[in-house]
């Protein structure tokens, strides 16, 4: 392997953050009103009220618009995969290309041809097909997070493949290690969960306009207590779930669960902080204006209140030999494809768990070949990679507590809406519907910045132990990758901006938009959200 131009690496890694925050933005919408749907629409079928039917076809009329919007974004980042991080590509392509081919056949498939039948067939279908039809959206849009989040998460544990040394590849084993990886399934679950509370943010922040407006006022007060409990309820799990990913990442990425806690040095339990505030310094490896709550780092984190956490420093020493192994890893892998010596090859099965360390160790080494050190080169290497293996602490630490403190105001605002809601005062708690409104965005934010903090920590992998991201990337000029950058920022923004143009206008008009058209009411209005469709379709073609 050899070394990518280190501006060529930033700025891949620039591009496909980028377009993977552009299409985050509209995923967790996506995944939470679909089941906000379907549940309107059980009502619906169930008691036969006009009004629900309305809610689901109005709130189903913004779907549309997120939806094809979103799916325009997403297409292009799979793309990304072979043309921008080749080299990621070839070493983990059968592992990784599986799970998004099966998402292609399995989950998009369905979810595209079924919600054209939602949108179109409310007058061709009779009620329970119909309900049946959105709830198939719902498992469409739920089963493509699950095979993406299995993909990513084959790079945090890559269980299920072994290292072929003849074909310089990682070679798929075993299908059920990989969907059964405990990494996705308990980050399927949180994902899934936290793009429930931004669709019932969503639904409860436009209703509580509504509201305040003193529009559509049975409408808006129903929408909104449905949301507020589908918010309550998505919000204790999405916590919960996050500490037993937490967990995991204590078992198995010590390295990230360090940065996240800002832990420079092993802890002394019980008595370790939890830092509310910190501000982490990377070079000087310390923190600084520390605030911190006592007693609880230890439980939080491990589950007891005996055991250490290791610390930055700490690991780092630990690394020390873990980085040498693999540069004898992968000098003996160097000739045993020379001569392919049965000798070589159990040398290198004996130091195969540590060949990335190898991999790691190579942007140090003269040349960056680390077949041929002498003990001095190799010492010395060795120091100088050691600080290589933890990510950025600055980044990893405050992504996760912005993450943490948005959803502590998603369990409030969420506890006191269903609260007034129930008791009938919400009308007389503006302030309440206020905050509800200027919410609607945060809980994309908490996402966004929650797969920061899972992609930032767990580099300098992007398969974790095994391959270092300098290393991941294509042999594009610099040019290239600015030109293509700027391309994508410019068409992101735009299915941005048309996002919440149409969002923002349909919003306004309202659910009684069209009502008295020679259509009829009902008739009208279904008109209208296939024509919003129809646009924001047009717009991502």
């Amino acid at each position: 392997m050899e070394l990518i131009n280190p501006d060529v690496v930033d700025l891949s890694r620039f591009q496909f953050a980028l377009t993977a925050l552009y299409h985050f933005m509209f995923v967790p919408l996506t995944l939470g009103l679909t089941f906000m749907l379907a549940a309107m629409e059980t009502v619906y079928v169930v008691t036969g009220r006009q009004i629900y039917k309305d809610m689901a076809q109005f709130w189903g009329k913004l779907f549309g618009i997120n939806f094809a919007i979103g799916v325009a974004t997403g297409i292009t980042m799979e793309f990304e995969f072979g043309t921008n991080w080749s080299m990621y590509s070839r070493f983990f392509g059968d592992m990784f290309g599986t799970p998004l081919a099966i998402e292609g056949l399995m989950a998009f498939f369905m979810e595209s041809t079924f919600v054209g039948l939602m949108f179109f067939g409310w007058d061709r279908l009779s009620r329970p097909a119909h309900l049946a039809i959105t709830y198939l959206v719902a498992l469409g849009s739920n089963l493509s997070a699950l095979w993406i989040l299995v993909a990513n998460a084959s790079m945090n544990m890559p269980d299920g493949a072994h290292f072929d040394p003849d074909t310089m590849r990682m070679q798929f084993d075993s299908v059920v290690k990989v969907i059964f990886n405990p990494d996705a399934q308990a980050k399927f679950v949180h994902t899934s969960v936290a793009g429930y509370v931004s669709a019932a943010m969503f639904v409860m922040g436009i209703s509580a306009f509504y509201i305040l407006r003193g529009q559509h006022k049975a409408f808006a007060a129903r929408s909104f207590r449905m949301a507020a409990l589908f918010g309550i309820i998505s919000t204790v799990a999405v916590i919960t779930l996050g500490d037993v990913l937490g967990r995991l990442d204590y078992e198995h990425q010590p390295t990230k669960i360090a940065a996240i806690e800002g832990l420079w040095h092993t802890s002394k339990p019980p008595y370790e902080p939890w830092l509310a505030f910190a501000l982490p310094d990377d070079a000087k490896q310390e923190n600084h204006l520390e605030i911190g709550v006592p007693f609880v780092l230890t439980p939080l984190v491990a589950h007891s209140f005996d055991t250490p956490i290791t610390g930055m420093t700490e690991l780092e020493e630990q690394a020390g030999p873990r980085i040498a192994s693999g540069i004898q890893a992968l000098a003996a892998l160097r000739r045993y494809g020379q001569a392919h010596d049965p000798a070589d090859l159990a040398q290198f099965r004996a130091h195969e768990a540590d060949m990335g360390f190898g991999f790691l160790a190579m942007r140090h080494a003269p040349g960056q070949d680390v077949s041929a050190l002498s003990a001095a080169q190799m010492d010395e290497v060795v120091r100088q990679t050691e600080p290589d293996i933890l990510p950025n602490v600055f980044v990893t630490f405050w992504s996760f507590r912005i993450m943490v403190f948005l959803s502590l105001w998603f369990f409030a605002v969420f506890a006191l809406s269903a609260y007034v809601s129930l008791t009938n005062r919400l009308e007389r708690n503006r302030l309440l519907l206020k905050l509800c409104m200027w919410s609607i965005p945060l809980p994309i934010l908490a996402t966004e910045f929650g797969w920061i903090t899972a992609e930032a920590g767990r580099q300098p992998w992007t398969v974790f132990n095994r391959l270092p991201t300098f290393l991941s990337a294509s042999s594009h000029g610099v040019g290239y990758m600015i030109f293509s950058l700027a391309g994508f920022a410019l068409l992101y923004s735009t299915f941005i901006a048309a996002e919440l143009f149409l969002m923002f206008k349909y919003a306004r008009l309202g659910p009684d938009h069209g009502a008295h058209g020679a259509q009829g009411p009902h008739l009208t209005v279904a008109h209208d959200r296939k024509d919003a469709f129809s646009i924001a379709s047009s717009l991502s073609s």
